[in-house]
């Protein structure tokens, strides 16, 4: 079995679906035997995680799989291997780097987890 990382995309529609499109990409693990079992393996997962609810203002949130759009296949597992990266471009340097540390801060305080486990 070789290990895949995948790309799975979903859209996130609130209501009638009159707001700014929102998409949520999750970046999984895949366990498979061949390239094409992980592509597969990955879309029946972003098929059976769809999801319908109802948001605190009863309106209904649907979670709807688009496609598994990106597969790497994982030599080995090293500590401290790059996995994925992606250049992001921010209309204020400052605001997103307070972001980004605001988020490492929220990381390290006493009412979340201190680090997940992936495998």
């Amino acid at each position: 079995m070789n290990w895949y990382l995948t790309k799975i995309v979903y859209q996130i529609i609130c209501g009638n679906g009159d707001h700014t499109p929102q998409f949520d990409e999750q970046l999984r693990l895949i366990s498979a035997g061949s390239e094409m079992e992980a592509f597969e393996k990955a879309r029946q997962i972003g098929r059976k995680e769809q999801e319908c609810f109802m948001n605190e203002k009863q309106h209904p949130v649907r979670w709807q799989f688009i496609d598994a759009c990106e597969l790497y296949k994982l030599s080995e597992l090293i500590d401290g291997a790059e996995i994925y990266s992606r250049v992001q471009e921010a209309e204020d340097a400052t605001r997103y780097i307070n972001m980004v540390r605001s988020k490492a801060g929220y990381i390290t305080g006493d009412n979340v987890l201190r680090s997940l486990q992936l495998i």
